[in-house]
């Protein structure tokens, strides 16, 4: 900006001259206050510079008595995870409203490296919405499973001082800090004068004073109330959290109060074309937060303004003269109906889209897994053990749980049990190190027949399977190795439903909306099989991530996250 714009925009703000754009005729919400005034906005480059009864501009919109709120900001989550590339995801969540994503790429990172950090940075500087960037912190997330990259903080320094970068991300390996690893100190000391992301699911007591000395400000993976009460106690602000998996939004939303919403924000972690294409993005979690009972301008306020202050963003959050024009118009305000998007000034629509510069697709050729046998799928009983250790899993949670049972035998090798709703799951190492396959047993799924298969396995990213014989464990592992990364339903040897995700095994080329479809044809084919979880994919996708409590798998076994060690 220079003298000239910023007189500019004075002049117009103060009725001198016309604004680039008005949006005449609105109710704006004040978030601050809860009131609602008739107002037109004014808008010169990508600022507001006045609201008020009547103003004149080059360009106007007629906002026709609809509500206008602050552009939505996602405060956590990974633009891979939609299964889209992240020009893609920018078309796909812009009109539901969110102008600012704040994404960890780390799970490009784990099959890439710093290669897949530069991907979305470049990204940023193409996409219509804001994608800020926090730079992964836990690459790989453990030592106890394996991944195509590690990042060290000499990997990250270079990145550090990118316009779009907001800080460290979610630091998952607590008990790292904790136990004051090295490696973990020397990341966590480069980033005191910047943010850090939390992850600190069941975190508690002095555990939680300990990680919180390391200048840890926010936390997504609260489960229940009181957990989150302690942890703003302690003066972390609290994400809500509700994505296509993980699902904590009818557990906080009392949390969600006048005295507290300026400490809180809302994110989706994950959530699919699918999903969204259904219940929408984060205008879902505040209709929802609504329809709960929480004040509504306090639910607006947490998705904008107090996310933006919670991660540093001085420049956005409130519909006000000097703010940055993100604005969302609303035909109904308590059910967050969003008719039109003006992101910086521009109003949102296919010809805005259509004129970002392109994004050429990296990591093409990351899957380097051999193809498997059905001998590779047999898991050997163990001797003088009669129970089995299993992984227990819940719909809406990543959280899984220690159970047990009798399996059945047969000449030496642990069968699946369907009837007891215990079936195999299996990781199959993708990256070309070693070849590791590890072998369990988890309830929950439901499955009768059949195998499902993912690449997408938080949050090393190999090969995730369940399935209720060594056939189609096998059949899926090759569908998945032969697309260079995606989703297959198998059944009796044959492929019933896939989808491709070549871009590091984590990513569709395709559009969102044709994803989306895929995605409905592999969860009916899932569902057909007699899976009882609504997003089995996703669910399958967080059976490797070993810093989730209780039991996970990982190529290397079965991984007891309390413990920190393997089941033995």
């Amino acid at each position: 900006m220079d003298k000239a714009e910023l007189a500019r925009m004075i002049q117009a703000g103060a009725g001198k001259r016309k604004a680039d754009l008005v949006i005449k005729n609105v109710r704006l919400l004040d978030i601050i206050t809860g009131d609602i005034a008739t107002s037109d906005i004014a808008i010169v480059g990508n600022r507001i510079v006045g609201t008020h009864a009547s103003y004149d501009g080059e360009r106007e919109i007629n906002g026709a008595g609809r509500y206008a709120v602050p552009g939505f900001i996602d405060t956590h989550l990974h633009i891979e995870s939609s299964l889209v590339s992240p020009m893609e995801f920018d078309r796909c969540v812009l009109p539901y409203g969110l102008t600012t994503a704040i994404c960890d790429p780390h799970e490009i990172a784990n099959v890439l490296g710093a290669d897949g950090i530069k991907y979305f940075l470049d990204a940023s500087e193409r996409s219509l919405m804001d994608i800020k960037v926090n730079l992964s912190s836990c690459v790989p997330a453990t030592a106890f499973e394996t991944s195509g990259a590690e990042l060290l903080i000499e990997d990250l320094l270079p990145y550090r001082d990118h316009p779009s970068v907001i800080g460290l991300a979610e630091f998952m390996n607590f008990p790292g800090v904790i136990n004051t690893n090295d490696e973990v100190l020397d990341k966590l000391l480069a980033f005191q004068d910047g943010h850090i992301d939390g992850h600190a699911p069941l975190l508690r007591g002095m555990d939680l004073n300990g990680y919180l000395a390391a200048k840890i400000r926010t936390d997504h993976e609260c489960t229940s109330a009181d957990e989150a009460r302690e942890k703003m106690r302690k003066g972390m602000a609290i994400l809500i959290r509700e994505g296509s998996v993980s699902k904590d939004l009818n557990a906080l939303a009392e949390v969600l109060t006048a005295e507290s919403s300026s400490f809180m924000a809302l994110c989706t972690d994950d959530r699919n074309p699918l999903d969204i294409h259904e219940e929408g993005h984060l205008d879902s979690l505040i209709r929802r937060l609504i329809a709960k009972g929480c004040p509504t301008h306090h639910v607006y306020r947490a998705a904008s303004h107090s996310a933006a202050r919670i991660f540093g963003l001085d420049d956005r959050g409130i519909v006000a003269p000097g703010w940055l024009a993100d604005i969302v118009l609303l035909d109904d305000l308590e059910q967050c109906a969003v008719s039109d998007v003006v992101k910086s000034g521009q109003l949102v629509d296919e010809a805005a889209f259509a004129a970002r510069p392109s994004l050429e697709p990296i990591g093409l050729h990351s899957m380097k897994a051999q193809k498997t046998c059905p001998d590779q799928f047999k898991v050997p009983a163990s001797e003088g053990k009669n129970l089995t250790p299993m992984m227990g899993v819940k719909p809406g949670l990543i959280l899984t749980f220690r159970e047990e049972g009798v399996l059945p035998r047969e000449d030496g090798i642990l069968q699946p049990d369907p009837a007891q709703d215990a079936i195999q799951v299996s990781v199959v190492e993708r990256h070309g190190r070693n070849g590791n396959i590890g072998h369990g047993f988890v309830k929950g799924f439901g499955l009768k027949q059949g195998a499902i298969a993912s690449s997408v396995g938080h949050d090393s990213h190999n090969i995730t399977l369940v399935g209720t014989n060594p056939d189609d464990l096998s059949a899926a592992a090759n569908r998945i190795i032969e697309m260079r990364g995606g989703f297959c339903v198998a059944h009796e040897g044959k492929i019933l439903a896939e989808l491709a995700l070549p871009i590091a095994g984590l990513m569709s080329e395709l559009p969102f909306e044709e994803v989306a479809h895929a995605l409905e044809k592999l969860r009916d084919a899932a569902h057909g099989l007699g899976c009882t979880l609504p997003e089995p994919f996703l669910q399958v996708a967080f059976l490797a991530l070993p810093v989730i409590p209780h039991l996970k798998m990982t190529d290397y076994g079965l991984f007891d996250v309390d413990a920190f060690d393997f089941v033995k």
